[in-house]
């Protein structure tokens, strides 16, 4: 299978707790669906202190994978927002 572009998008996203709201992620985001995956490698800004948990709340958000090859972020369903 095909890797990501690591280019990837210019347009940035941030990426907020909804128990909390506090700020996760800058993540450059292509595409206008939902956010399932974060590739490791498009995060531009990390504001989490450990992989897939909420520095605030200590909720997790999401789960270490490889996504077609690429080290990346499956998100737990209802626990991120984007803006």
């Amino acid at each position: 299978m095909a890797k990501p572009n690591k280019k990837g998008p210019t347009q940035t996203v941030e990426i907020y707790c909804t128990g909390c709201q506090a700020i996760l992620f800058q993540y450059r985001k292509g595409g206008k669906g939902a956010l399932v995956k974060c590739f490791k490698e498009r995060i531009s800004r990390d504001y989490t202190t450990q992989a897939g948990v909420c520095p605030n709340c200590e909720a997790v958000f999401a789960r270490d994978t490889l996504v077609r090859g690429a080290p990346a972020f499956k998100m737990v369903g209802g626990k991120v927002r984007m803006k």
